[in-house]
């Protein structure tokens, strides 16, 4: 979905310049270089965007629900490791960018989601999801945000990453996050309580060509992924008025469940061991946050997280 409005807002771009209205092109290059470093800086949300009807829509066509465990004090800033990534990141998107829920279920808290900072390159299109509340998930722009004095920051980031999305099969449990350490350190950086969230649902949206490591499509995609920055599952899912083939996700629930928060006290020098300590630590909770809810969203007992 992202791609597409993307794509729709460079294109709009192009033709402005080849149109009769290159001056505008050169106006809003302008403003582009004035306004580079806000993605990094806090992004510039709109209410009124983030109020849009179709965003209701699309939070009921699965329908995506969040749910609460723990409270989170607002005094405090979090960080909110979000898994999986799966093709479309729908309830990372529909619960943290859209409509009233985390607001009424964790009042006082301004969520940011952060994405890869490519995003906010394309003309127009970073005005867009900026005015959704997404940031760049650039150190500088986590910095940012849980520096905030007083807490009531909610950094939210999608741990595995563009990577991960080439694991986004139906049934399948496997997050890349082992070697992704570098959140565990921002954390403890900023003293921001770390918070593991698991969207069950997630990967069911669409089916994957099959990819397994090893074969000559994941290999392509892997070093695709590596020069490009963001990786390029092949999927495919349901069309407008039929369920055999298209690109319209499949009707299945997400249920978005963020965990309770695990205390991180400031270190602006975080040691090897330290950060290993913490992360093994993320781990246990998420492990745990899985297996306490599996069984509400039809996960079979036997069903495990496996870690990369």
């Amino acid at each position: 979905f992202l791609s597409f409005v993307a794509e729709f807002c460079c294109g709009f771009f192009v033709i402005l310049i080849l149109g009769n209205f290159w001056f505008l092109a050169v106006l809003y290059l302008l403003w582009l270089y004035l306004d580079w470093e806000t993605p990094c800086t806090g992004g510039r949300r709109s209410q009124w965007v983030r109020s849009w009807t179709v965003w209701k829509y699309f939070r009921e066509y699965f329908p995506i629900h969040l749910i609460k465990t723990s409270d989170l004090n607002p005094n405090h800033n979090y960080l909110l490791g979000f898994h999986p990534h799966g093709v479309l990141v729908a309830g990372a998107f529909g619960n943290f960018c859209t409509g009233p829920s985390f607001k009424n279920l964790f009042p006082g808290l301004t969520p940011y989601l952060h994405i890869m900072p490519i995003w906010f390159g394309c003309p127009f299109f970073r005005e867009y999801i900026m005015s959704a509340g997404m940031v760049s998930a650039s150190k500088e722009s986590v910095s940012y945000v849980l520096n905030n004095e007083g807490g009531g920051h909610a950094s939210v980031i999608v741990i595995g990453g563009a990577e991960e999305s080439l694991n986004a099969h139906p049934g399948s449990l496997t997050l890349n996050i082992l070697k992704r350490k570098g959140f565990i350190k921002m954390a403890l950086k900023h003293g921001a309580h770390l918070v593991p969230v698991f969207s069950f649902g997630e990967n069911e949206l669409f089916k994957q060509v099959a990819n397994p490591k090893g074969s000559w499509l994941r290999n392509v995609q892997e070093k695709l992924q590596k020069i490009m920055g963001f990786a390029l599952p092949l999927f495919h899912a349901r069309g407008v008025f039929q369920y055999s083939f298209g690109l319209i996700p499949y009707r299945q629930p997400i249920h978005t469940v963020v965990g309770s928060p695990i205390p991180v006290k400031r270190n602006l020098n975080p040691t090897t061991e330290e950060i290993e300590h913490l992360h093994a630590l993320y781990l246990q909770k998420l492990k745990k946050l899985f297996e306490e809810h599996k069984r509400n969203y039809g996960i079979p007992e036997h069903k495990s997280l496996i870690f990369e």
